[in-house]
């Protein structure tokens, strides 16, 4: 049994699609009964699991052979990162006492730097707390997903611009679809854990983009004349805030596009890490992110 927490999200739904598609058994791990629904029609065991309930974590993997653990940053949470830590632990705890479990955990760029990553601290705090796994622990870490960029359609849409944390607007930076990190863990959870040291292997696109290169983008496959901006660093907190994140969420979001800007998120030493490339270009990204965005069915 594969238990996949995180399915309904973009890479966790592409994963159990993949396994599913290959004939193995998957136990899909969700938030609430209107997201186990869908899993059910594709064959897959659905669960609902509070990953702050140890319980609850417990009776999922139960019986696995191997476990795709997400923690996600809880989103409207006034303490994003407290939340997140006793996450990680309860996880942590549960895999550490089911022994034989192959346990993949879904990672960040940078995620080895132990301090001024803001978000990507968190998946570093994962990461220590999972080490104890060993020799059946895998570290997949993805670079930016490039479906990120559909938070900004509206403004997008609405006033031709593209607001950009990342600067300069030509600084070339690593990003992923999210559909390919799916299918990377998918692969990754069939393989034997190695023996001894964790595997660490890290993800990212074809190519390296800009954000100017998301504006010219946007402009071609939205038919719309878009034009990038680089949001000046006094107004992040402020628009953060606008967008709906708390205030602490807000700081460690800027904590981490301060960390990006200085490039410092980047692959590990690749002699510490495996090394793996999406084919899913940013066009064809975008193109999907338009089309759901306008809710045109996609044939």
């Amino acid at each position: 049994m594969f238990v996949i927490f995180g399915a309904s999200g973009n890479v966790g739904s592409t994963t159990v699609a993949a396994l599913r598609k290959a004939g193995h058994p998957v136990r899909a791990v969700v938030r609430n009964e209107r997201q186990a629904e869908r899993f059910a029609t594709i064959g897959c065991e659905a669960v609902v699991a509070d990953l702050t309930d140890s319980a609850s974590v417990r009776t999922a993997i139960n019986g696995a052979r191997a476990v795709q653990i997400l923690c996600p940053i809880p989103a409207a949470d006034v303490d994003p990162e407290s939340t997140m830590r006793n996450m990680v632990d309860v996880a942590a705890d549960a895999l550490a006492s089911a022994p034989g479990i192959h346990v993949l955990a879904l990672s960040d760029y940078g995620a080895e730097l132990s301090e001024g990553t803001g978000i990507t601290l968190l998946f570093h705090y994962l990461e220590t707390q999972l080490r104890s796994l060993a020799g059946r622990l895998t570290l997949l870490r993805s670079a930016e997903h490039m479906q990120n960029w559909g938070r900004a359609l509206p403004t997008v849409l609405q006033c031709g611009i593209l607001p950009s944390l990342h600067h300069p607007l030509t600084k070339l930076f690593p990003t992923v679809s999210a559909h390919d990190v799916g299918l990377a863990a998918a692969e990754l959870l069939l393989d034997e854990p190695q023996s001894g040291l964790p595997r660490i292997v890290s993800i990212e696109g074809p190519e390296r983009i800009s954000a100017a290169y998301v504006a010219q983008v946007l402009s071609e496959v939205g038919n719309k004349t878009v034009t990038p901006f680089a949001l000046p660093r006094s107004e992040w907190p402020a628009a953060l805030l606008r967008a709906g994140l708390t205030e602490k969420h807000a700081s460690l979001v800027a904590d981490l596009y301060d960390a990006h800007n200085a490039g410092e998120i980047e692959v590990e030493d690749t002699r510490k890490t495996e090394r793996r490339f999406g084919k899913t270009t940013l066009p064809e990204v975008i193109s999907s992110l338009l089309t759901a965005h306008r809710g045109v069915p996609v044939t």
